[in-house]
């Protein structure tokens, strides 16, 4: 019995561990500027994480939801000890309580301080593209021409010169696939992909009262408040699924074969987003002095925050 009660208090502080991470990634993820891949990786987890990740694939999937039938119970059992489910589970309800946690924040701060909030995300975009980029070369005319092409794409994004097609339902699918992907890889923020195609704040709010409206299931609450941004985070995660078996093994497979180039694209990608936040603004100020003033001086802080952040960890780096 010294060794079951033992056993116990191990397997919950491993459950705490994970749930922990999930806090740790999951807040990384909510805001942009450093992703929850490069917190994986300075938490030591990332190799994990990814072997879990790859580990799924439809056969599983559905070998697991098969496992209501008395006979195919041990198949389902396999199935979640060869996805880690033990990690990934508390792993994902840390994440989501972060998130959850960060995008009732977000909202909110987008209605009464959208220069102070976007002003901090511009600077920490900023200073995230210039850690990362110090460990990268640009030495050849073939990385000169990959950093223009991801720097480049990203503007053109940010100016809504190339949106996605498609809209409503489309476009939360795609942004769902593309972000939940980022989040996992290092270096990328799943939420300045969200910024960059002008998903977040939308994607926040509809978050936030979803969790309000299952919370006041248990007053007076109706089951219709639940449903409209209910279909939202379905819609949005359904294409993290997708992302996740599709768009991140991609990227996996591009980082395999040629990782230095594929980072220089990444990391270009993020240089190339740091002016997204401020479309933000201009949607509800106009550029005036005190305006640029207020955003530079955000801007500055949140960029001495990631830098902060840089030198207690020890430096970012997305190798």
């Amino acid at each position: 019995m010294e060794y079951e009660r033992t056993d116990v208090v191990v397997d919950r502080l491993e459950l705490l561990r994970a749930y922990g991470y999930g806090l740790c990634m999951g807040t990384a993820d909510a805001l942009p500027g450093v992703s929850g891949g490069t917190v994986a990786l300075l938490l030591g987890f990332y190799g994990r994480l990814i072997a879990a990740v790859t580990a799924f694939t439809p056969r599983r999937a559905v070998a697991i939801l098969r496992g209501y039938r008395p006979e195919r119970r041990e198949r389902a059992r396999e199935a979640l000890l060869e996805l880690d489910f033990g990690f990934l589970l508390p792993l994902g309800v840390g994440m989501a309580t972060a998130v959850v946690l960060i995008a009732d924040l977000v909202s909110t701060l987008a209605e009464s301080h959208p220069v102070a909030m976007f002003g901090f995300f511009t600077g920490l975009i900023a200073a995230s593209a210039i850690t990362l980029g110090r460990s990268l070369t640009f030495t050849t005319p073939l990385h000169a021409g990959t950093a223009t092409a991801g720097a480049g794409l990203a503007l053109l994004v940010a100016a809504d010169l190339v949106t996605l097609p498609g809209g409503g339902p489309v476009v939360i699918l795609v942004a769902g696939a593309i972000a939940v992907s980022a989040m996992i890889l290092p270096g990328i923020s799943g939420s300045l992909i969200l910024i960059l195609l002008g998903q977040y704040i939308f994607l926040s709010s509809e978050l936030s009262a979803f969790v309000r409206a299952l919370g006041d299931l248990l007053g007076d609450g109706s089951l219709a408040a639940v449903i409209d941004p209910g279909t939202t985070v379905v819609l949005f995660l359904t294409g993290g699924v997708v992302g996740l078996v599709t768009i991140a093994r991609v990227v996996r497979i591009a980082l395999a074969r040629n990782r230095e180039l594929t980072l220089v694209f990444l990391v270009s990608l993020i240089a190339g987003s740091v002016p997204a936040p401020l479309h933000n603004i201009a949607e509800t100020h106009a550029w005036t002095t005190e305006t640029i003033a207020l955003t530079a001086a955000w801007a500055a802080l949140g960029a001495i925050a990631l830098f902060a952040l840089e030198h207690l960890v020890g430096g970012f780096n997305p190798e």
